[in-house]
């Protein structure tokens, strides 16, 4: 340990002579090199001698320069990460202020720079903190994830974290919908930093440089007491998985292959999330005057039941004789911590799959519901067909959301999801609603209600071996669930102070099981098989640090655990729950109540701050809405390819969940389609468009949403129309996009959403050329139906703009 001290100080201290460790380390990047360059100027002597056919060099080049190309792209992103983690912070969260409107700062930016001032001083210590955390929780598991690759024998060797310390990005206080006896603070913590790990697997020894870890870290204060330190204690977690980054170094860099790297990534990335990333949390205790139980139950918000229906028009990816066929698709369901997949559907790009899952939700705001879809191909190397996001606090407001979702980084495609929210109560007259209706789904196991478990200790637990102390460790079931706690070595009153939370089937038949194990032996040490039903008939449904005796156990061996149940309530909208939140004011008209058969009506999203500014579009108003909103376009602008108008209006509407300080920055937008509407200055139609720049994720929104009065040459010839852009300059496939065709339609509706990641200083140098074309050509060709050219340095980015565009003939532009 304190070698390791040692090597830290060293190494935040400039570098006067080399050392020993440089000098080898100098050595055998020399011999690497040298036998790099033996082995390729051997290989090409040796094809020449055997007279081997030049396809033995060609698949070999080709896949280095591809490693090569992967490897530079990684790179150049890591030095971009790190330079802007030694960047002064207030310029940094100054120039991402536009896209976190709803951010506390102190006058200019102080809180965040404060913050990273305390995290500098204390990073020494938080030092000694990681590489425990690192030695004992993250190593076995790991290496038992590896296992699972037959990959073996991982280890960490040296673990120095270096002298960069994290960065905060900003910092957001909530002040409304709280609790009088808690905080609650969001940080956007990013590392960076130079940091010095090394491993060992499979006998060959590697290392870990440049690491970097970015993601929105919650804190929570609670409860608050009247002595110091004033809080009682903390819960940090993550809100979603953090997107985290590294280079490998030493001799595991040859393995440094996208395969390699991103197995020991998801390996990682999987322990960080069983350890704080939710429905997990990371508890710490700051006052003794607080019991345990109080930081370490878990205490569900609600649950959100999931049905993801089908997907449609998937882009093709397998490969067959006559061209490209269809896919093999299946999906991956994320929601935090919590994950579930598909089964895949062979030979299809518009699968239907029909699968149910259930998350639990511990904070409403801030966590997101991800869909990922792919191609299922042998081995590990799926391809992708796209990805959405969806915000839960959508969900939450509406009660039930039926919707179709565009899939982002796809050229097409979308997936269709049916959501419900289930916030939970003691009241036992919901119960039998809740069962009646898991029932009514044939294809899915669903759930009435939620188990809350948190284990304190054992106590007095028999020897696994003649006077040998036992290495117990618990295995905690409910239905199909199991969770393992940690091995608390030699002792036989072992502390555990762990809290799950289950999904219960039917709380009337199902059981909570728990085994207390020896890790060295396997044997069984006691178990404890309770009825939930026990809890049916307890106060509040909640059983409070009691102890019992543990069966096929010793004589006096005991648990001492405290268990919570709460049943599923009726999905219904957020205003039935509080009625205060309902501006009066509001037509009734604009918030018809939401029901299993009766869809919400159109709703068109656009907000600055949000990452994913998806349209929210679920079905057609009904005729008497349709009446109600005048959407009427004014004249036809006289300049070419400038946008006519911004859709403002009707913005008096419901707004999505969020608290009061934040209700602000959403704009709501009524729209339907207008039988008046001018076919643009060249008479050949108008197209509708949003367009936003994200400078946190550096991305470029584009969201196609129709087309307006396209001309009808011929009536028995209707068009076909589709819309194709293009990102300029650097004409090529990555820029392209493409939405789904309409049939016969001279006003089709698309609402798709296209995205470009581009760096900010970039932005205004790049146009955008949008062209709608028609299927229905001569010989199968698509004659050009009109085109817009957008140049992106005309826009200010700050918010998102919806704008209209005249459609005008085809130009010629440059070929990059």
């Amino acid at each position: 340990m304190a070698s390791d001290e040692k090597k830290m100080v060293s190494a935040s201290k400039p570098a006067l002579s080399p050392n020993n460790d440089d000098l080898n380390s100098n050595v055998l990047s020399m011999m690497y090199k040298f036998f790099k360059k033996v082995s390729v100027v051997g290989a090409v002597y040796l094809v020449g001698y055997l007279q081997w056919s030049v396809a033995w060099l060609i698949g070999p080049v080709i896949l280095s320069v591809l490693r090569d190309q992967w490897r530079k792209e990684s790179e150049y992103r890591r030095n971009l990460a790190k330079a802007t983690a030694q960047s002064s912070e207030k310029d940094v969260v100054l120039a991402r202020l536009d896209d976190l409107p709803a951010w506390v700062f102190f006058p200019d930016v102080e809180r965040a720079e404060w913050l990273n001032r305390i995290l500098l001083q204390v990073w020494p210590n938080v030092n000694q903190f990681a590489r425990n955390i690192l030695k004992e929780s993250i190593e076995p598991a790991v290496a038992e994830s590896l296992a699972n690759y037959k990959l073996n024998g991982f280890k960490f060797e040296r673990v120095i974290l270096g002298t960069i310390a994290p960065r905060v990005g900003g910092v957001k206080v909530y002040d409304k919908n709280l609790s009088r006896s808690e905080i609650i603070m969001d940080v956007d913590l990013f590392y960076a930093g130079d940091c010095d790990i090394s491993f060992v697997l499979q006998r060959i020894r590697g290392g870990i440089k440049d690491l970097q870890i970015h993601g929105m870290v919650r804190v929570v204060m609670k409860p608050l007491i009247t002595k110091m330190p004033l809080v009682g204690g903390l819960q940090i977690f993550f809100l979603n998985n953090p997107s985290i980054d590294f280079n490998l170094v030493g001799a595991a860099d040859i393995l440094d292959m996208p395969g390699f790297s991103d197995i020991l990534r998801r390996c990682i990335v999987e322990q960080v999330a069983k350890m704080m990333v939710l429905p997990n949390k990371l508890p710490i205790k700051l006052s003794d005057e607080i019991p345990t139980v109080d930081l370490r139950m878990p205490e569900p918000e609600g649950v959100l039941r999931i049905h993801l229906v089908q997907a449609q028009n998937l882009m093709k990816k397998d490969v067959s004789m006559l061209g490209k066929g269809k896919s093999d698709p299946y999906a991956i369901i994320t929601v935090g911590a919590q994950q579930w997949k598909t089964k895949h559907i062979d030979n299809t790009v518009n699968p239907r799959w029909d699968y149910w899952c259930e998350a639990r939700i511990m904070q409403i705001l801030g966590q997101v519901l991800e869909i990922e879809v792919f191609d299922k191909d042998e081995g590990n190397d799926d391809d992708e067909l796209g990805k959405c996001s969806l915000d839960i606090s959508q969900v939450v407001r509406l009660g039930r959301l039926d919707k179709w979702q565009t899939l982002q980084q796809a050229k097409h495609g979308k997936v269709e999801l049916r959501l419900s929210w289930h916030r939970l109560t003691t009241d036992l007259t919901e119960l039998s609603r809740a069962l009646t209706e898991t029932m009514l789904v044939k294809t899915g196991d669903l759930s009435s209600a939620v188990l809350s478990v948190y284990i304190d200790s054992c106590k007095k637990l028999p020897n696994a071996r003649p006077q040998s102390r036992p290495d117990p460790y618990l295995t905690v079931t409910v239905g199909k669930k199991t969770e393992n706690s940690a091995v608390q070595m030699r002792t036989d009153d072992p502390v555990y102070e762990i809290g799950y939370s289950f999904l219960v089937q039917n709380p009337e038949i199902d059981n909570l099981e728990i085994k207390v194990l020896d890790s060295k032996t396997g044997s069984q040490l006691g178990q404890l098989v309770y009825g939930i039903s026990t809890l049916l008939k307890q106060k509040d449904l909640t059983m409070i640090t009691q102890p019992l005796m543990l069966q096929k156990s010793g004589p006096e061996s005991k648990i001492i655990l405290s268990l919570k149940l709460r049943i599923f309530k009726e999905a219904i909208r957020e205003e039935e729950y509080e009625e205060e939140d309902i501006d009066p004011s509001l037509p009734e008209e604009q918030s018809p109540p939401i029901s299993p058969t009766a869809p919400p009506p159109i709703l068109e999203t656009i907000d600055a701050a949000a990452p994913n500014p998806i349209p929210y579009r679920a079905a057609n108003l009904t005729e008497p809405e349709l009446k109600n909103i005048n959407d009427e376009e004014p004249d036809t602008s006289s300049q070419k390819s400038v946008p006519v108008e911004t859709i403002e209006k009707a913005v008096d509407v419901p707004q999505e969940y969020s608290p009061p300080a934040e209700r602000d920055s959403p704009k709501l937008v009524h729209r339907t389609s207008s039988l008046t509407t001018s076919s643009g200055e060249a008479g050949l139609g108008r197209i509708l468009l949003s367009l936003r720049y994200s400078m946190q994720n550096q991305t470029l929104y584009v969201v196609v949403h129709k087309i307006m009065h396209i001309p009808l040459k011929d009536p028995s010839n209707v068009p076909d129309p589709y819309v194709k852009l293009y990102l300029l300059p650097g004409r090529s496939k990555d820029s392209k996009r493409k939405t789904v065709v309409v049939k016969d339609s001279c006003m089709p509706e698309y609402d798709e959403q296209f995205e470009w990641v581009i760096p900010l200083t970039e932005l205004h140098s790049r146009h955008l050329e949008i062209t709608v074309a028609t299927h229905k050509g001569f010989l199968g060709g698509s004659p050009v139906i009109g085109q817009v050219i957008v140049h992106l340095n005309q826009y200010d980015f700050r918010e998102a703009k919806t704008l209209w565009f005249d459609l005008m003939p085809e130009t010629t532009t440059p070929r990059d």
